[in-house]
């Protein structure tokens, strides 16, 4: 027997829309979407296709990261920094080392950090590879992200040569660097930076002049100075709004106030300026880089009168009781800290890396509190999300650029 279906007049006018019921729909986006970078979770209300409202839902990488410090010494938390952006850990492990030097009242010697600020701008350049690669993925360049990760190979072959590892390198330590620079490192730096330039004028002249990126990028996901500056972004999506806010410049630290850059910022703080600003900043990393090439001071490479806090050479070790003691001592008890608190923050690739440390004394932090650039970032997700196309959305996110793993943490 059929069942009987009846259909309401078409030229019916709804007064009533609680009757019927409403046209919103309810989407979840994420957090195995390819377009949210990861883990992040976007519930959408969408009429049609316009999304009315926009919550992100983090957490799905959380791993406590703040509560893990606090149980191990100041250089066993270095490896867990590499996993916060970790398309840029020398940069996460510098931000960290200077942080915990602060409290200690210790500067390291000129030649490390000149080795700190080069790893830092390459690994800025990586993890702007990354996300200009993954940006041009979401809107349909598939030849950008194929050029990006050839880039960063080659970045990732030095990183090996200087670190030992590729990806996670915990370079980095309290009082210094794991181990100086190789014999003809630089060298190699330099020529990777020859070879770069041009190669970075391509993949952008793909995307630039691209008719088809304006109409995704340009007036998309436009923020306001004074809306970038209320919801807390940092980096280049602060910037891509016109702030001309860089702690490179405006607050140096690891001695970058040697060297000269400028600082790119956008006129309109859409997708497209966000865009134009991890172009230029890579063009001014390389300068940067070859500024440290020239001028790489000579000396040690650690704190030699960080006795207490940098574990010393190997070779003393294993010819000296009192060095063996020491040794002994740093890595089971950790650096000793004298009681206090500290704030230092970074101009990381993703925006202001931020870490709160309070000591009681001795080789563990009592707190660690860490300011993550990709979660501020995030947070005006809800007001620019709204009233905008689905399809503007994945564009808006590859234009931001954030990681999960430091959202989360």
């Amino acid at each position: 027997m059929a069942t009987e279906i009846s259909i309401p007049d078409s030229d019916a006018k709804y007064s009533d829309v609680e009757e019927y019921g409403s046209e919103k729909m309810d989407l979840s986006m994420g957090p195995s979407h390819p377009s949210t970078h990861g883990v992040l979770r976007l519930q959408l209300q969408i009429d049609g296709e316009i999304v009315t409202k926009c919550d992100p839902v983090v957490g799905y990488l959380h791993r406590g990261d703040e509560k893990i410090a606090e149980n191990m010494t100041y250089n066993q938390f270095v490896p867990y920094t590499d996993r916060l952006d970790y398309l840029a850990p020398l940069a996460n492990n510098m931000a960290y080392a200077i942080a915990v030097e602060k409290l200690a009242n210790l500067e390291v010697p000129p030649r490390c950090q000149a080795i700190r600020v080069i790893t830092a701008e390459m690994a800025r350049i990586s993890s702007h590879m990354m996300g200009l690669g993954a940006f041009g993925l979401d809107v349909g360049a598939w030849t950008v992200l194929v050029l990006s990760l050839n880039q960063r190979e080659f970045l990732y072959k030095l990183f090996e040569e200087l670190t030992g590892a590729r990806f996670t390198t915990s370079y980095t330590r309290i009082g210094g660097v794991t181990r100086d620079i190789p014999d003809g490192w630089l060298g190699n730096v330099e020529k990777f930076c020859d070879q770069f330039v041009p190669a970075l004028e391509e993949i952008l002249s793909l995307l630039t002049r691209n008719k088809i990126f304006h109409d995704r990028t340009v007036g998309v996901g436009i923020i306001s100075k004074e809306d970038a500056l209320a919801y807390g972004l940092t980096g280049p999506n602060l910037r891509g709004s016109g702030v001309p806010l860089d702690l490179r410049k405006d607050k140096p630290y690891s001695g970058y106030e040697q060297y000269e850059f400028d600082v790119p910022v956008g006129t309109k703080g859409d997708s497209y300026d966000r865009y134009l600003v991890r172009g230029e900043e890579m063009r001014q990393s390389v300068r940067i880089i070859r500024q440290v090439i020239k001028t790489m001071p000579a000396g040690d490479w650690f704190a030699k009168d960080a006795v207490k806090i940098f574990a010393p050479r190997k070779e003393k070790v294993l010819t000296s009781m009192e060095e063996l003691i020491n040794n002994f001592m740093i890595t089971t008890e950790g650096p000793q800290m004298p009681p206090g608190e500290v704030y230092f923050e970074a101009e990381n690739p993703k925006g202001i890396l931020g870490f709160y440390v309070v000591s009681k004394g001795g080789g563990v932090p009592w707190r660690l509190k860490i300011r993550s650039p990709s979660f501020c970032n995030l947070s005006i997700v809800p007001k620019i999300c709204t009233g905008i196309l689905i399809s503007d959305v994945v564009a808006i996110l590859g234009s931001f650029d954030f990681v999960m793993g430091e959202c989360d943490r």
